[in-house]
């Protein structure tokens, strides 16, 4: 029973043993982070001793200046740090810029050395007073689109206040010679309700805005960003009003659209150039150049979507685009009258003397054109010529020299006149065998004798010569006259075919010369496309 006392009591003296050095342990912990909050605090309390004296009687509302008549001399600059969009159809500019703003407020100065060295401080800007510097031209929903950061105060009393925003402002496009364009956007900034006697801004740098961190941009090369200082008095107030304008000079990157509508734009209107190339026959001609102009109206249809949707200016690749519209419309409306001459015949359509002339000499003149084996078809022409005269001749000879062997009579016999008029009525008389039944029903062979004159029977056979001699003459004529109507059928299509030698060598130079004055006209093209 005594052990089991001696026992407990050990037991219970090791845990107040383990108990006491726990406690010692957290005493030790506790001082040592006392310490450590107390040094710290040592610096702390200055800066806290500092804001409560700057701070507990400070008015927001008064503007901090020495003498109230002085103005407060306020230096503004501005940094680029990027140009985020600018929307032509909007008339706007988006960019992020960084503000800097500094001036001198006289109620927070302090001496350092009665606050721990303490130089400056970080307060928030609601905490003091700030001017009201707006950019007079802002597009933004909440009009100002700047971050209040902390001012950063000194011991002197100089403010730095460095705002960043993401600026939405308007901006006059002018796409006159877009997309070879150069803009120049204004950023206006100055006090809303501080004039000129209460608040002197300045340009804090002559040369304008600082682009040092400025980050490049694929659609638009920054030429730089100048900045004015200008004193306004308006009709309603005789004090002036500063403000400060900053001017964002950029031009546009054409690469982009030289390759995607320029070059595409050019490819189309060579295709129209091909269709006078097609032969009229093969009867594609008249639908390719219908095809492409469809074609070219989809691709306009997308340009226009791409190009600023303004009436103040009409766009230099706008004019270029109707120009080429222009010339594949005239280049259908050029085939059409090319088929239709193609097409002529001598039954619909005589070649009028001036057409002959001008589409049959002194074009294929001036273009160096010729007829294909023109001289060959001639001489062709007269050998089929005095071959079918030959081959008539010979068959009247023949027809003659038959009638002659038929009747035993010269070849070289004269019809009378007279004599085919008195024959002409009576059918000729010849003996021909009859058959004649007798009353006893037997059948008896008999022979019919009539007579017929030698001259009239001759007369008849020259009246039928004459017929076939007249016949032989008709299919002449018509010999005759197809070969002429192939003549004018030949000569329409060559005329067609000048036409189309014409016009392909006028809208190829009309296409040539449209590109190279887009090209050469547009304002600094060799910089930009590089």
């Amino acid at each position: 029973m005594k052990m089991k006392i001696i026992d407990r009591f050990n037991k219970k003296n090791t845990k107040m043993t383990f108990l006491n050095m726990d406690t010692m342990f957290y005493i030790l912990h506790y001082v040592f982070l006392d310490f450590l909050l107390f040094s710290g605090c040592k610096a702390g309390s200055h800066e806290k001793q500092l804001l409560h004296h700057l701070l507990d009687a400070y008015n927001v509302l008064e503007r901090p200046v020495v003498n109230e008549s002085d103005p407060l001399q306020l230096s503004f600059g501005l940094t680029l740090m990027q140009i985020i969009d600018v929307d032509e159809k909007n008339q706007l500019l988006i960019t992020n810029i960084w503000l800097k703003l500094e001036w001198n407020d006289m109620n927070l100065r302090w001496n350092s050395s009665e606050y721990g060295g303490v130089r400056d401080l970080r307060i928030p800007p609601h905490r003091l007073w700030k001017p009201d510097v707006l950019m007079y031209n802002s597009a933004d929903e909440g009009f100002d689109g700047t971050y209040p950061t902390n001012v950063v105060v000194r011991n002197n009393g100089s403010c730095l206040y460095v705002p960043p925003g993401i600026f939405k402002s308007t901006c006059k496009i002018d796409i006159t010679w877009f997309p070879f364009d150069d803009q120049r956007c204004e950023m206006k900034f100055g006090s809303w309700t501080y004039d000129g006697f209460q608040l002197d801004l300045q340009l804090q740098d002559e040369s304008g805005g600082d682009i040092s961190s400025f980050i490049t941009n694929g659609e638009w090369e920054l030429l730089g960003v100048p900045g004015k200082r200008n004193e306004i008095y308006y009709n309603c107030c005789p004090e002036p009003y500063i403000d400060i304008t900053f001017a964002i000079l950029i031009r546009r990157k054409t690469l982009y659209y030289f390759f995607n509508l320029i070059v595409p734009c050019v490819l189309i209107a060579s295709m129209a150039l091909l269709g006078f190339t097609l032969p009229p026959d093969s009867g594609e001609k008249l639908s390719l150049g219908v095809t492409i102009l469809l074609s070219l109206t989809v691709f306009l249809n997308m340009v226009a979507e791409t190009m600023p949707a303004t009436s103040d200016a009409v766009p230099l690749l706008g004019t270029y685009f109707n120009c080429i519209m222009f010339m594949v419309a005239s280049s259908v409306v050029s085939t059409i009258l090319i088929l239709n001459y193609h097409h002529r015949n001598a039954d619909t359509h005589v070649m009028s003397e001036w057409i002959r002339i001008v589409f049959l000499y002194w074009l294929p003149c001036i273009l160096r054109m010729s007829r294909p084996n023109q001289e060959a078809y001639e001489l062709e022409k007269a050998e089929k010529k005095s071959q079918q005269i030959q081959s008539v001749e010979l068959k009247e000879r023949s027809s003659k020299s038959l009638l002659a062997n038929v009747l035993d009579i010269d070849d070289d016999f004269r019809c009378n006149h007279s004599c085919i008029g008195a024959t002409l009525p009576h059918q000729p008389t010849y003996y021909r065998t009859v058959y004649r039944q007798s009353d006893d029903g037997h059948i008896g062979e008999g022979r019919l004798h009539e007579t017929i004159s030698h001259s009239c029977f001759s007369s008849s056979a020259e009246y039928e010569l004459a017929l076939i001699l007249k016949e032989l003459r008709w299919i002449t004529d018509q010999l005759k006259k197809e070969d002429e109507s192939s003549d004018v059928t030949r000569d329409w299509k060559f005329a067609a075919m000048v036409v189309d030698r014409l016009c392909l060598i006028i809208f190829t130079l009309f296409t040539i010369i449209a590109t190279l004055a887009v090209l050469i006209s547009a304002p600094n093209f060799l910089v930009s496309s590089s």
